[in-house]
């Protein structure tokens, strides 16, 4: 049995994002997600262990930025990012943004 990689709760998600890497600059959606990562639904060309920049649109007010390495990829399908860094703010943004969907979800 495969081990389960994620260290986080996920959230099913379709949240609209921006990301630029070595090779592409592309808009994508973001389909699932969570405090460490996310899953980058988007043409463009990246490689393993690539370096990129996202930005996530919460809500119509709200983006987080993140540097994020690509830990795995589905060619002409999208990408898998880890998350290396941000700012605090946006890390604090997006954990209660998540917290909210949880929330949600124990009704």
């Amino acid at each position: 049995m495969e081990k389960e990689r994620r260290s986080a709760p996920r959230a099913r998600v379709k949240l609209q994002a921006r990301w630029e890497g070595v090779l592409s600059r592309e808009n994508a959606t973001i389909t699932d997600l969570s405090r460490n990562g996310c899953f980058v639904l988007s043409g463009g060309k990246v490689d393993v262990k690539e370096l990129v920049w996202l930005e996530i649109q919460l809500t119509d007010q709200q983006t987080v930025n993140f540097w994020a390495e690509v830990v795995d990829q589905a060619s002409e399908i999208g990408f898998a990012l880890k998350f290396n860094s941000s700012s605090p703010e946006d890390e604090a943004t997006l954990a209660s943004y998540l917290e909210n969907i949880f929330q949600g979800k124990k009704e």
